[in-house]
């Protein structure tokens, strides 16, 4: 039976957790009803910072790994064990999908480079514009151009890997999502967000917003959801099975 792991990176606040659940749980609740509809996908979760080594993956598994506030450039022990285990996966073609920290470590270990951002932090519900390869990709082409996601990130993918195709990018990011196979992609927005949650991340950030020279009242007025983006979860999914 294939299986998608969900490997969990760090943990949202608590009070996110309270409300709307942990990284993990957001993944779960918008996988589950395709998971429902389709009984031969299993869903699983594997913490990499406290559950040992990775998985073991058989050639029709997935792999999503999640946002963190832990920092790529920090090269954690854990997060440092992560990249020779993408890198096997990806020669085995495994379907993987990188978010958020996630894709700046995708992008880290296939030969890109990921640090703090020169502009500071991107947060709020913003609109991203898909290239032609994503306007023809079989992941993001069912999102619209420019389409709005939730975002909040101090660090981005600097450097893209040679071999990645530029897929989304809007004025902050250059690289919002990638792709560096037949089914391997990592996106630096998260679709597992709604406007609860990306509301209760900038209102943390008030101040280092502000600082950096950001309206926060202004980015809390213009959060939505974001149905388009959350697709492309399912979307995943249903590849990852195809294949």
């Amino acid at each position: 039976m294939p299986r998608l792991w969900i490997i969990k990176t760090g943990d949202a606040f608590p009070e996110i957790v309270a409300d709307q659940g942990d990284f993990e749980a957001r993944f779960l609740a918008e996988l589950r009803p395709f998971a429902e509809r389709h009984p031969q996908l299993e869903l699983a979760v594997h913490d990499a910072r406290h559950d040992g080594e990775p998985p073991i993956l058989a050639d029709e598994d997935g792999i999503i790994i999640t946002g963190s506030h832990a920092m790529v450039s920090d090269a954690e022990p854990w997060s440092e064990a992560l990249k020779p285990w993408l890198r096997e996966a990806r020669k085995r073609n495994v379907a993987m999908l990188g978010v958020c920290y996630g894709h700046q470590l995708m992008a880290a270990a296939f030969g890109g480079y990921s640090d703090y951002h020169p502009a500071g932090r991107e947060s709020g519900t913003h609109r991203i514009t898909l290239t032609d390869a994503g306007r023809h990709d079989p992941l993001l082409s069912i999102l619209p151009t420019p389409f709005r996601a939730q975002l909040t990130h101090a660090q981005s993918v600097l450097k893209a890997p040679e071999d990645a195709s530029l897929l989304a990018a809007n004025a902050f990011d250059a690289n919002q999502a990638l792709r560096y196979g037949p089914r391997q992609w990592s996106v630096q927005f998260h679709p597992e967000f709604n406007a609860a949650i990306i509301r209760a991340y900038l209102e943390r950030q008030v101040s280092a917003l502000r600082e950096q020279g950001d309206d926060p009242e202004q980015l809390l007025r213009e959060v939505q959801e974001t149905p388009e983006a959350a697709s492309l979860l399912p979307r995943f999914a249903e590849l990852m099975l195809q294949s």
